[in-house]
């Protein structure tokens, strides 16, 4: 599978990693799954509610999961996935976020270096829960 999100929003996650640093931004990716590609058409920034270590780890509560799923629809959208940074740390998935991932959704990590944003990658979990494979990520739409 493939993510595709224009470079609009793709700025809009970057400029969220940027804010929060040093601690990890988080959102919810709107858009819908034509031919085997997911298209993002939103990028929802969302506050980040881990208390303990907002430094290297994210929480979204499930009723904000629920509450955005809600606006998705009423959009005739779906949640996507989720997106996250990693404060000076490369956009690889930590153990947290295997621990934590749900199968099917991508998981957009934005690196942040020093305040400054940098690469993305996108993910998504193996079936097996095991492990993630990287997807391709697709800025040209």
């Amino acid at each position: 599978m493939s993510l595709a999100i224009s470079g609009a929003e793709l700025e809009k996650i970057r400029e969220h990693a940027r804010i929060a640093y040093p601690n990890e931004c988080c959102g919810v990716l709107l858009g819908k799954e034509v031919g085997g590609r997911k298209l993002v058409v939103e990028a929802r920034a969302l506050e980040n509610a881990q208390g303990e270590s907002p430094r290297n780890r994210y929480l979204i509560t499930p009723d904000v999961v629920l509450e955005n799923d809600g606006y998705a629809r009423l959009k005739g959208l779906e949640i996507l996935g989720f997106y996250h940074s990693h404060p000076d740390h490369p956009p690889l998935p930590s153990e947290y976020d295997l621990e934590n991932a749900w199968p099917w959704f991508s998981y957009l990590i934005v690196a942040v270096s020093q305040g400054s944003p940098g690469e993305a990658m996108s993910w998504e979990l193996a079936k097996d829960w095991s492990r993630f494979n990287r997807e391709t990520l697709k800025t040209d739409h």
